[in-house]
């Protein structure tokens, strides 16, 4: 079994204000200096942030790694679409190797654009674009898809460039962590701060509930929980149920953010993990070490899938699936309303 990487042991660190917590705490207050700085630079007016003309949803969070934020995602394309809207996707496509303002297709490279980008891409069939500006990947899919009329931003909460008109932040079980700024904690900026939804997408510890509730009062939260899908398929389309893996010895890879909270609902859906292979969040899989036993199925998260395919086609990807709570589109429109100019306010329910 490969030493947890450091990755996973800072995030471990950040659980609580432990020895290697407080050895980085000075680091956080310059952390915390700079990114006073950059709000106040927006707040003054000396940087202005983009205002692209159809409405923005940023969906982001306020720690570093995934806390559902791509389900989410996915999610809330699927229910607008269901209501009427024409949404497209806008992400900086991290751990890419390109710079440049593009599409995604859904055969592209995810060396090209990300794997959390192709992943959309693929799932949510509507149009992604990538840019190390998501102003500019949103003036690029709005000129190529006129029928767009509402941008999801995939991360980018801190991102006060692009102007936006909701901001749905997402926790997972992690809540904030233990309260500090990085390096010596997990947050990414102070908290409490003002959004207008917070999503729960797995079940809060009480202590986190009461960091977290410590904000605005015109804040709405709801929960919900991401689950694995009943089914896994492989490179070539092949699909089957999640169920006849069960009590299958398996090797389980995943190069996410929270590699055991995968490897736990992997578990929890029956399987026998043989052999954990837990990698750094958007690692390539350009060589894995130690080589999965071929003797075993390899199971993987779906980000990871098509990165994994290009050298284990046999691999079987899981897909995440999270139901959004009923009210949350309800409240997240209800927001865009406000927002609107009344000559040109939106409806609800666009059908």
């Amino acid at each position: 079994m490969p030493a947890p990487a450091p990755e996973h042991r800072l995030r471990r660190a950040w659980t609580r204000r432990g020895p290697l917590a407080c050895l980085l705490w000075p680091l956080s207050l310059a952390y915390g200096a700079l990114a006073a700085l950059h709000r106040g630079l927006y707040r003054l007016g000396w940087r202005r942030a983009t205002r692209l003309p159809v409405p923005v949803i940023v969906v982001g969070n306020v720690v570093a790694g995934g806390a559902g934020k791509t389900p989410t995602t996915l999610a809330l394309a699927a229910q607008l679409r269901a209501r009427g809207w024409h949404p497209g996707i806008v992400s900086r496509g991290h751990g890419r190797r390109s710079t440049d303002t593009r599409a995604v297709e859904s055969g592209a490279d995810p060396r090209d654009v990300g794997d959390e980008p192709l992943l959309l891409r693929r799932r949510a069939d509507v149009p992604v674009f990538v840019a190390r500006r998501r102003a500019d990947a949103g003036r690029a899919l709005l000129a190529r898809h006129p029928e767009v009329d509402l941008l999801l931003c995939d991360d980018g909460l801190q991102h006060l460039a692009l102007a936006r008109d909701v901001e749905l932040c997402v926790f997972d079980a992690r809540g904030v962590g233990n309260g500090w700024l990085l390096p010596a904690g997990p947050l990414r900026e102070p908290w409490p701060r003002a959004v207008d939804l917070v999503l729960w997408t797995e079940p809060a510890p009480a202590a986190q509930l009461v960091r977290t509730q410590a904000a605005p009062d015109d804040r709405r939260v709801f929960a919900s929980v991401r689950r694995l899908a009943t089914h896994a398929l492989r490179a070539d389309g092949t699909r089957v149920a999640l169920a006849s893996l069960r009590g299958q010895r398996v090797t389980a890879l995943a190069a996410i953010a929270r590699p055991e909270a995968f490897f736990d609902m992997l578990r929890d859906a029956g399987l026998v993990l043989a052999a954990k292979l837990a990698l750094p969040d958007h690692d390539p899989l350009d060589a894995i070490t130690p080589a999965p036993d071929p003797l075993l199925p390899l199971v993987c998260t779906e980000k990871d899938a098509a990165k994994l395919w290009r050298r284990h086609p046999e691999a079987w990807a899981v897909p995440l699936e999270l139901d959004l709570p009923a009210g949350l589109v309800e409240a997240l429109v209800a927001r865009l309303q406000s927002r609107q100019d009344p000559a040109t306010t939106l409806n609800c329910d666009r059908t």
